[in-house]
């Protein structure tokens, strides 16, 4: 369905020029979950704008590679082309809602906007369609949410929204950045249990999360990020039970356990450094309890852990 092939994003600012993405390379088959893991500012959501070429321009930059979807590459596409695939064939669920909304217009008339500049239906087929999907995702006394702003609204609503946009016109591919956050347990697991339904049409999805929870109950491949690479690439079982590289060790040693006695979590020493300032060679290694004298000169390639499990480390 989807090929990241060696995508390279940079964004120059007052500061000097940084690597937001750096060589990221990944697939997602069809009908299949994959989630997108990784602390804050690895990437994760610099590289889903970049499926939908949505990197603000003329500070964002992609410098290189393929972004293949269907075997076509969406980076050689003209404005006009892409815009056709935007929310009809690949749809985002954005991490802030209140951005992504325009604060001028009604939550109905931008549903319904979406839907007829896709679909040659009647407009009032049309608000039925979005009144309905608003159900779906547990938004009550829809009639008058439809007339409403989005300031009007709290921010688990507009999440809310968001996703029923996203959905409405059931997508072959969905780019989801952290969609559940505003939301509490009940309407989460109303939302996954839409996505899940989705799959039934072979729709593929791309989950960008924190929560190492929501992936073990909604993923098949895991991809974990840090700092502009991908480090460790596997499916579910093999990510949590023979996690290989040192960062997603240590990612999954910090999460709570009910059966484990301890006064304190483990925790991972040191900070994500600045994309100014990465060390050389590999970036963890400033963070890895592993180090050695190779990590600082050479950048790890993939070790091929077997099926389709890897990681790039030295350790391996």
């Amino acid at each position: 369905m989807l090929k990241v092939d060696n995508i390279t994003v940079t964004f120059k600012t007052d500061e000097g020029i940084f690597k937001a993405i750096d060589d990221v390379s990944f697939h997602i088959n069809r009908g299949e979950i994959v989630g997108l893991v990784g602390e804050s500012g690895c990437g994760k959501s610099v590289t889903a704008l970049s499926i939908l070429r949505l990197i603000p321009l003329p500070a964002g930059r992609i410098e290189k590679g393929k972004i293949l979807f269907k075997s076509k590459d969406l980076l050689k596409l003209s404005a006009g082309e892409i815009r056709k695939i935007r929310g009809k064939a690949i749809s985002m669920i954005f991490q802030e809602p209140a951005a992504a909304l325009s604060p001028l217009h009604r939550i109905g008339k931008q549903m319904v906007e979406t839907f007829l500049f896709h679909k040659n239906i009647p407009r009032k087929k049309a608000w039925n369609i979005a009144e309905t999907w608003l159900k779906k995702v547990g938004i009550s006394d829809t009639e008058e949410r439809m007339f409403a702003y989005p300031y009007q609204l709290s921010g688990g609503m507009q999440q809310r929204v968001m996703i029923a946009m996203a959905l409405m016109l059931e997508p072959d591919l969905i780019v989801a950045d952290e969609p559940t956050t505003a939301l509490d347990a009940t309407i989460q697991l109303q939302v996954f249990e839409l996505i899940r339904k989705m799959r039934q049409s072979q729709t593929s999805i791309l989950l960008i999360t924190h929560d190492m929870g929501i992936v073990w109950e909604m993923c098949d491949r895991v991809i974990v990020m840090y700092a502009s690479r991908i480090v460790e690439e596997g499916n579910l079982n093999d990510i949590f039970s023979k996690p290989a590289h040192p960062y997603t060790i240590g990612l999954l040693e910090s999460i709570p356990k009910l059966a484990c006695n301890i006064d304190r979590l483990k925790t991972i020493n040191g900070y994500v450094p600045s994309p100014f300032k990465y060390p050389s060679g590999c970036y963890f290694r400033n963070r890895c309890p592993h180090a050695f004298d190779q990590c600082k000169k050479e950048k790890p390639k993939f070790v091929n852990l077997g099926k389709g499990h890897k990681a790039a480390c030295f350790l391996l």
